[in-house]
């Protein structure tokens, strides 16, 4: 049974729709989309990002509309019309060595949607959900979804926690003092 082998090694077992399910399919498209529009060379966690801000109103609620979740597309916006050529001749990896995902993700897009699905295996469930990958989109702080949210003003050590979801690297950054 080389399937089962396969999808239970690693990262190895990613793939979007079957760790994401259908929730999250019009994300993933969204951002596949947006990418390829871009002209990207890979999906980044600052395309999921947006595309999730797009398609889960629970997510838009995490900001708490109003100004903030305003600033916040507005920059995606920007940053779609132009301001990201500045990341097309670079990957959104950080030395983290070969894509395993496939897919054209990044390496930190992949890894985001992995954690996104483990978070809601401990939490019992067989589906990520936008919450899930919202937490997960802010664990690394290297990446461009950080990058993002930080430029628009977003206090993110506070994100994990009004997404119901606990991320120590997050909650510990800038919380203390």
């Amino acid at each position: 049974m080389p399937q089962q082998s396969a999808a239970a090694s690693g990262p190895k077992r990613f793939g979007a729709d079957a760790v994401l399910g259908a929730e999250l399919a019009p994300v993933v498209s969204g951002a596949r989309r947006r990418a390829l529009r871009d002209g990207d060379r890979q999906v980044d966690t600052a395309h999921l990002l947006h595309s999730l801000l797009e398609c889960d109103p629970e997510v838009r609620a995490v900001f708490g509309g109003g100004p903030q979740l305003d600033r916040l597309l507005g920059y995606l916006v920007q940053r779609s019309i132009g301001y990201g050529l500045r990341w097309q001749s670079a990957a959104e990896d950080f030395g983290a060595g070969p894509v395993t995902a496939g897919g054209g993700w990044s390496p930190v897009a992949a890894g985001a949607m992995e954690e996104a699905y483990e978070r809601a295996v401990r939490r019992g469930d067989e589906r990520a959900r936008g919450l899930d990958l919202l937490v997960a989109l802010v664990a690394d702080p290297r990446s461009r979804a950080v990058e993002v949210l930080g430029r628009a003003g977003v206090e993110l050590p506070r994100l994990p926690v009004r997404a119901g979801g606990e991320c120590e690297e997050c909650v510990g950054r800038g919380d203390a003092g």
